[in-house]
């Protein structure tokens, strides 16, 4: 039984007072009508209404029923018309997630220009280099860098990135240029902090394989592993977007690009796909459209 429609027709038959004419009203047969208030009376366990031949009257307990179907129907249709006043205008508090250095660069750009738009937003604008769950950390919006795991979030793809390997022109011009990944073995190589050593990966005709490289740097981070390559202290290892500023004005340069491994997607997530805020849907549509426009990867 639908517990809401058969309130709403409860209510209905008081208000007309009599079966037939609340049929008439709702647009349904008599039986269907008798049904649902046989079955309402059945799921509450009382009566709710005296009825002869003749004439329907509600009981004690149907009048105090009748009060609160009535209050709570009322607030159903005031939450429903306020999520389509909303609709028509995002409001309200939007929390977005991205990758650190991805989310400096290009989210919180974007997101200031959302706000300077949509003044009736508040954003709360997250930067981890993890991956966060969206609805055990109350988060609406996240952006993704590489395959995505949750197969319950909805993605829209805004783009992909690609490893590479990178040197400045100064360290190129005064060491082998490396024709196979195998080379850096003997190069200096800007590294990351890990557990499990400094493996670069690669791919030869479609084969996936990594290369054990050292260096005399290591970082936790990405911004002063690229300066030092920018400095000229070895090679590197980054993502597309982290260095393409570096790249188009020629302080860096890419090397081994055929032992590139395969492009990772980035993807705009979130928990729903149906019945989403408006602030959340504007938002999705705007984070879309700027890291289209701006050619972000």
């Amino acid at each position: 039984m639908d517990k809401l429609k058969a309130m709403a027709t409860f209510v209905q038959i008081a208000e007309a007072g009599s079966l037939s004419a609340a049929a008439r009203s709702l647009g349904a047969s008599l039986p269907a009508v008798v049904r649902s208030l046989a079955a309402l009376e059945v799921e509450l366990g009382v009566r709710l209404f005296n009825r002869t031949t003749r004439r329907i009257a509600l009981t004690d307990e149907g009048r105090h029923y009748l009060e609160s179907c009535r209050n709570l129907l009322a607030a159903l249709n005031d939450a429903e018309a306020a999520l389509k006043d909303e609709a028509g205008e995002p409001s309200g508090q939007l929390t977005i997630t991205a990758p650190v250095l991805f989310g400096q660069m290009h989210v919180a750009p974007a997101v200031t220009r959302f706000v300077q738009r949509y003044d009736k937003v508040h954003c709360r604008v997250l930067l981890f280099d993890r991956v966060v769950n969206l609805l055990e950390e109350g988060i609406d919006v996240g952006i993704r860098i590489g395959p995505l795991e949750d197969s319950s979030l909805v993605a829209r793809p805004v783009g992909e990135v690609r490893r590479m390997v990178v040197a400045s022109p100064d360290y190129l011009r005064s060491h082998p240029l490396p024709a196979h990944p195998k080379d850096l073995l003997q190069a200096d190589c800007i590294g990351f902090v890990s557990t499990s050593g400094a493996w670069w990966r690669f791919d030869e005709k479609g084969r996936p394989f990594s290369v054990p490289v050292k260096g005399r740097l290591e970082f936790n981070h990405v911004a002063p592993a690229i300066e030092a390559c920018l400095a000229g202290l070895g090679f590197g290892t980054f993502l597309s977007y982290q260095v393409a500023a570096h790249l188009a004005a020629g302080r860096l340069q890419v090397v081994l690009e055929d032992f590139e491994p395969p492009p990772r997607p980035i993807h705009v997530v979130y928990p729903h796909a149906r019945l989403l805020p408006a602030r959340v849907k504007t938002f999705v549509e705007w984070i879309h459209a700027e890291l289209d426009e701006n050619r972000v990867g």
